[in-house]
C-alpha cells in the first residue's frame, strides 16, 4: 500500500480552511447540464486553495448533481433520453403525483443520481479529469432555479 504525504503532493504548510456559499442558478429546462463553469464563478476564493475538497449540495430532491463527460452535449441528451426510459411518467404504481406526472420521477431520477458531489481542489481550480463536468440534473419539466451549497476546505497558499 503506498501512501501520500503533504510533501509528496508537494504542499508543505498553508493554512487549513473553510469556506461555504450558498448560490442559486438559474432556472434551465428539463435534462443535464453543465455547471462547472457557474461554479467556479461564483466562488472565486476557489483560486486561493493549494489543495483541497469541494463539496457541491444540492438543496431539492426532485433535482441531482453528478460528474460525467463535458465535451459531448449528446452524452447530456442521451442521459435524459435513458432516464426517461428507465423511470418513467404516469407509472400505474405511483401514488405520489401531486404536482403532476414528472413529480415521482423526478424525485426517483434524483435519488438514484445523488444530491451532492466531491470535488478534489488542486492549484487553485477543481482537479476533474479532462474530459470530466459537473452537472446540474432538472428533472422537472417545469423549470425554477435551483439552490446549492459549495463548501470548501483545504489549504490555502502561504
Amino acid at each position: 500500500m503506498q501512501s501520500y504525504t503533504e510533501l509528496e503532493s508537494g504542499y508543505n504548510g498553508g493554512m487549513t480552511t473553510w469556506i461555504q456559499k450558498n448560490i442559486t442558478l438559474t432556472a434551465v429546462p428539463r435534462g443535464f447540464h453543465l455547471i462547472t463553469h457557474e461554479i467556479e464563478t461564483a466562488v472565486p476564493e476557489l483560486t486561493q486553495y493549494a489543495i483541497g475538497l469541494a463539496h457541491i449540495f444540492i438543496q431539492h430532491s426532485s433535482a441531482s448533481l453528478t460528474i460525467n463527460e463535458n465535451a459531448d452535449p449528446t452524452v447530456r441528451r442521451d442521459f435524459e433520453s435513458h432516464f426517461n426510459v428507465m423511470v418513467p411518467e404516469d407509472a400505474p404504481y405511483y401514488i405520489h403525483t401531486y404536482e403532476g406526472p414528472d413529480d415521482m420521477p423526478a424525485h426517483i431520477k434524483a435519488s438514484l443520481l445523488g444530491s451532492s458531489v466531491t470535488v478534489p481542489i488542486r492549484d487553485g481550480r477543481f482537479h476533474l479529469g479532462v474530459w470530466q463536468g459537473i452537472y446540474l440534473c432538472e428533472h422537472r419539466s417545469r423549470p425554477r432555479p435551483r439552490h446549492l451549497v459549495i463548501t470548501l476546505h483545504g489549504q490555502l497558499y502561504e
